[in-house]
């Protein structure tokens, strides 16, 4: 029906006239209450961002000169992480003189990435940027 028609019935009946399809050829309208029509859809935007899964991020950071006790540790927090679920990101800074040995950083990261094999894989390979390399884990499925 034309848009004057739509627009006569609707008010005859005290609605409003709601464009649900601008796109479709012809537009789609559906004659009720504006307000109705808002906190439906306001609804179901919310029921759709509550069904969604949030993936969340932690770090450790280490150093070529951390000792294999203290990346022990790094090592632990990020296997209880994999755990639960969340992705690791594994990054190495360089300081002062240390960016001309990329290689000790790249071993200790396949290193880290060995052994968490088991509860991980690698999402993103060592990758250098700026002054640090980094990896990216995420747990396995």
């Amino acid at each position: 029906m034309s848009l004057r028609e739509g627009l006569e019935r609707a008010e005859e009946a005290g609605l409003d006239l709601v464009e649900i399809a601008p796109k479709a050829n012809p537009p789609v309208a559906k004659i009720l209450k504006f307000g109705k029509f808002l906190y439906e859809k306001e609804k179901k935007e919310r029921e759709a961002r509550k069904s969604q899964t949030k993936i969340e991020m932690k770090e450790i950071k280490l150093r070529p000169k951390t000792t294999d006790h203290h990346k022990g540790f790094k090592v632990r927090d990020a296997r209880r992480w994999l755990g639960n679920g969340m992705k690791v990101r594994v990054t190495i800074r360089f300081r002062g003189r240390e960016i001309t040995y990329p290689e000790i950083a790249l071993e200790d990261l396949r290193e880290i990435a060995q052994e968490l094999a088991d509860v991980s894989e690698v999402e993103q390979a060592p990758k250098m940027e700026g002054r640090s390399m980094f990896m990216m884990l995420s747990p396995n499925k």
